[in-house]
Parts: structure tokens; sequence; C-alpha cells
């Protein structure tokens, strides 16, 4: 298979999952794929280009996961799964899920922006109760996966039950933000 921007920007993910994406260089991706550090520069400009494309490429793969977890559901449901696919992502795509936050306007972002609006129509917000929930949801998963990941839930209840607590509780601001 030829080399293309398409797959420098997937191999670039999977070698920033493996390392992680702080630690991600245009000569790391070049020895992954074989070749010069040159030779990759006819396909990415630079490492922030390469960056952004693996950006891309994640909000992409987020938006599929995400799409797939709300679809069908409603209310709670769709919250736990939409949660839970959302951590999944997070724990088993580090690397990409770390470029998810870069602020890249992208076909993918405006997809899991869409799930995210998926999801909400189960508690029918207005306007300005649905960009609360948005902050809240996303500070909320952002938060929980970036503390999760860095081991520092070390106490002695079971994460499992902890987790199901904030899902409750997400659950009810949302609904108690409908006015319900």
């Amino acid at each position: 298979m030829g080399l293309t921007a398409d797959r420098v920007a997937r191999e670039a993910a999977d070698l920033a999952d493996e390392a992680g994406f702080d630690k991600l260089t245009v000569a790391a991706v070049a020895r992954r794929v074989g070749v010069a550090d040159a030779s990759l520069y006819a396909h990415v400009r630079n490492l922030a280009e390469l960056r952004e494309r693996v950006a891309m490429l994640a909000a992409g793969e987020l938006a599929d996961v995400l799409g797939e977890a709300v679809a069908g559901r409603a209310g709670r449901s769709a919250l736990v799964s939409f949660a839970n696919a959302y951590r999944d992502f997070a724990h088993g795509r580090p690397g990409r899920y770390a470029a998810t936050q870069l602020p890249v306007e992208s076909e993918g972002g405006r997809r899991v922006v869409a799930a995210c609006a998926a999801l909400l129509r189960g508690y029918a917000l207005d306007d300005t109760a649905q960009i609360d929930a948005v902050r809240l949801l996303c500070s909320t998963l952002h938060g929980w996966v970036t503390l999760e990941a860095a081991n520092r839930f070390r106490l002695g209840r079971p994460m499992e039950e902890s987790w199901q607590v904030a899902l409750d509780l997400l659950d009810g601001a949302l609904v108690a933000l409908s006015g319900g």
C-alpha cells in the first residue's frame, strides 16, 4: 500500500495511541512507515498539520462510536450508552482521544456535536438549557476519563459503582434542566 496523507494520518493516530499524542513527531511517523523524514513532507507540511489530520480522523471515529451509541435510544438509556461509548473510546484510543481535544473544525467534529444533540433531544431542553447541558456533559465525561486514565481515583469504593452514580446524577441534572 502506497503512502498517502490518509495513511500517514492513520499511522500517526496508531502511534499516538501507543506512545501518546504529545509524543507524536514527524520523525517517529516516518520511522513507522519506513521512509525518510523528508519523504513524509510530501504528504504533510509539518507537525501541526499532522496533528490536525489525526484530530480530524479521531473526531470522525469518535462520532461514529457516539452516533451508534445513541441510535434508537432516548433519555437515560441514550445518556448511559453515550457516556459508556465515550469512556471506552477515551481509554481504548488514548492518543486519538487526546487529539479530539484540539480545536480543529472537521466533519467528524460536527458529527460529534450531532450525536450529542441526538442524546439531548430525549430531555426536551430549550436552547439555553441545551448549552448548559452540553457544557455539563462534556466537562463531566472529559474530567472523568482524564482523571481515571491518570489513576487519580484510588479510593476504596469500586470505580464502576461511582461511574453509575455519576451517570444517575447527570441524568437527574438533565431532567432538572428540562424543568422535569
